[in-house]
């Protein structure tokens, strides 16, 4: 028991600090070009929701842990444990519905403007803001089951239902309501994770011809120095792959478990480890690919200019 409790402090410690970290750094890098720039580009509010997103669901995911470890049930309460279950499921949601409209936007991007990947492709800061009320919306309709479901057990025999996390339960829904919920919940991941598929198979074959033109027309002295659309574009093909990696894993051991119905201490640390690395690498693979950002010797001088940049802001309610 010890060791497994060990296991799963040192999984979320060296997740969730490093995660909620470069996340903050990203949400506030691309909030500081979004309001100082000349223009107002789509990519930084989806990289800022996508930083915000993956942010919440570490804390939650964190906060859940940390009471579970130390016993704070009753903290929770019933109001607590539906907050968190239902948030932890929409933060799962945007997280996967933001990677899509990021891989979108990049294809487009680097698309001819007459093909369908550009026409796809929101070409506003007001269209992308469209798109993320909606992402929020879906998302909290699609979850909303859990606000009835989920409660904390008091008088009620807990024989029958059975334990969600810490002293959160679920109550047994009808059929017609549970399958309706898990169809839609379904139908997102198969919609979003197949634009996902589609648009970043399309960034793969226009890198793989953009490097033969490359090699084609210049010496290989010249091509190590790709130009940003290109470390972008890699940027969010390695994104898109770590997220249906780490996706797919957490799927197949969390249907084990489910489907086997034991708790056993590895497999929990596992699906804990697959379920939180997304949101923890995700920042540092779109901040290593840019060389303007962690640059050796700027990154705290860049650092400091953005939050002096932010103060005022801030202090006037900005």
């Amino acid at each position: 028991m010890i060791g497994s409790n060990l296991i799963t402090g040192t999984i979320l410690l060296s997740l969730t600090g490093p995660g909620i970290g470069g996340n903050f750094f990203l949400l506030v890098k691309h909030v500081h070009i979004f309001v100082m720039g000349p223009k107002k580009k789509p990519i930084d509010l989806i990289l800022i929701h996508l930083a915000f997103a993956n942010a919440m669901t570490l804390c939650i995911r964190a906060l859940s842990e940390v009471i579970s470890a130390f016993h704070f049930s009753n903290v929770l309460g019933n109001f607590g444990c539906k907050a968190t279950i239902y948030l932890r499921r929409v933060a799962r949601g945007l997280s996967i519905c933001t990677t899509c409209l990021l891989t979108l936007v990049q294809a487009g991007t680097i698309s001819p403007r007459i093909t369908f990947q550009r026409k796809l492709k929101p070409w506003t800061a007001w269209q992308v803001l469209s798109c993320l009320l909606f992402f929020w919306i879906f998302n909290f309709f699609i979850s909303s089951n859990l606000l009835h479901y989920i409660t904390t057990v008091n008088s009620m025999n807990r024989s029958e239902i059975g334990p969600y996390i810490v002293s959160c339960y679920l109550l047994p829904s009808k059929q017609v309501v549970k399958w309706l919920f898990l169809s839609l919940m379904a139908l997102r991941d198969i919609i979003f994770q197949s634009l996902m598929g589609w648009s970043s198979g399309y960034m793969a074959l226009h890198l793989y011809n953009h490097h033969k033109r490359v090699l084609y027309l210049q010496s290989f002295r010249f091509t190590k120095k790709a130009s940003p659309e290109i470390r972008a574009t890699q940027s969010t093909l390695i994104l898109m792959t770590c997220f249906l990696f780490f996706y797919w894993a957490d799927f197949i051991f969390s249907f084990y478990i489910g489907s086997t119905l034991k708790n056993d201490s590895v497999m929990l640390s596992i699906t804990l480890f697959l379920e939180l690395s997304y949101a923890s690498l995700s920042p540092f693979i779109l901040m290593g690919r840019d060389s303007t950002w962690l640059t050796a010797g700027t990154f705290t001088e860049k650092l400091r200019k953005v939050f002096s940049a932010l103060t005022p802001l801030i202090s006037k309610g900005i």
